[in-house]
């Protein structure tokens, strides 16, 4: 058992714990700033650049195999991301799994259709301030951080609608890619 797994686990349930922001990550954007450009290893799909998702709102979930709330958030991700009636984005997943493998036999039994990546180096989980997990990152279409909501919820909820919708605005259709 690697101790980035142990770690890992500890911040996870820290969530159940306390319902303040950790504390930043080494090279962390912060809400109002842009996103610097990274490559994102593809995991269920091809890689690609975060900068080819410009020109359109993004919202980034960062979870792992071995988290509980990142695995009972996940069917409301993919439920979000095939709405008829939600705001133009796209919804992308960042797994931090030590070992592809696993995250991508989760993917497997879970049926999911929405684009992930894995993130080996933790450049993106640093650069999004992953320091717990699950982590959801609001991103405009201009690549700035418009929110960051760490803890599992239900995507697809009035409430998330609603969060999302101020974010982005009140625009039509989500891509998955």
């Amino acid at each position: 058992m690697s101790g980035r797994w142990i770690g890992g686990a500890l911040l996870c349930l820290g969530l159940l714990v306390s319902p303040l922001a950790p504390a930043r990550t080494p090279g962390e954007v912060p809400i109002g700033a842009v996103l610097r450009d990274a490559t994102l290893q593809g995991l269920n799909g091809p890689s690609r650049r975060l900068a080819e998702y410009r020109g359109r709102p993004l919202l980034i979930n960062v979870w792992a195999s071995w988290c509980g709330p990142c695995i009972q958030e996940m069917a409301s991700l993919e439920r979000l991301a095939w709405r008829e009636d939600r705001a133009p984005f796209s919804v992308i997943g960042i797994s931090t799994d030590d070992y592809p493998e696993k995250a991508l036999a989760f993917l497997n039994r879970s049926n999911a259709t929405i684009r992930h990546f894995i993130d080996h180096d933790q450049q993106v989980e640093n650069l999004l301030g992953a320091s717990t997990i699950p982590l959801t990152v609001l991103v405009d279409a201009d690549g700035r951080v418009v929110d960051k909501i760490y803890g599992a919820r239900e995507w697809d909820s009035p409430e998330s609608m609603q969060l999302i919708s101020k974010a982005f605005g009140s625009q039509r259709t989500v891509s998955n890619r």
